[in-house]
């Protein structure tokens, strides 16, 4: 298990609240096991999820993306594999929210020695929002 510094930067496009973007760096762990990568790192106040850890597994053109932890946010597994849909649920303290993910584009060129995820996908929480999320993650 190699201790990597990540840089994540994501942008959201919605009709209702336009265009809103973050970024942060944080610290996680890039492991590879039977030919598959893992990305593991701690969510923050600046992510909007704070106790949360996420687990992304990159594979042969998908990605898993995979929470733990207490929280919103916490339990929520999405699979992004470009131009197909997904549908889950993600959890709040009010209850769980159906959401519905289609990937548009995904691709990760991750090694030992560093690399990028990208992710483009749309996403749709039953009843509250909709919106384009673009998702760069760079292992610094």
């Amino acid at each position: 298990m190699k201790e990597v510094l990540i840089k994540i930067k994501g942008k959201q496009i919605s009709r209702e609240s336009g265009e809103d973007t973050m970024e942060f760096v944080t610290e996680g762990k890039l492991y590879k096991r039977n030919g598959t990568y893992y990305l593991i790192y701690d969510e923050t106040e600046l992510s909007g999820i704070p106790g949360c850890q996420t687990r992304l597994r990159l594979r042969d053109g998908e990605i898993q993306m995979k929470r733990f932890g207490e929280g919103a946010g916490s339990g929520t597994e999405i699979l992004f594999e470009k131009g197909k849909r997904y549908t889950g649920f993600y959890d709040t303290p009010f209850g769980a929210l159906e959401i519905e993910v289609l990937t548009n584009d995904v691709a990760s060129n991750i090694t030992e020695n560093g690399g990028n995820i990208d992710i483009d996908y749309d996403i749709s929480l039953k009843g509250l929002a909709e919106g384009r999320n673009l998702l760069n993650i760079t292992l610094m």
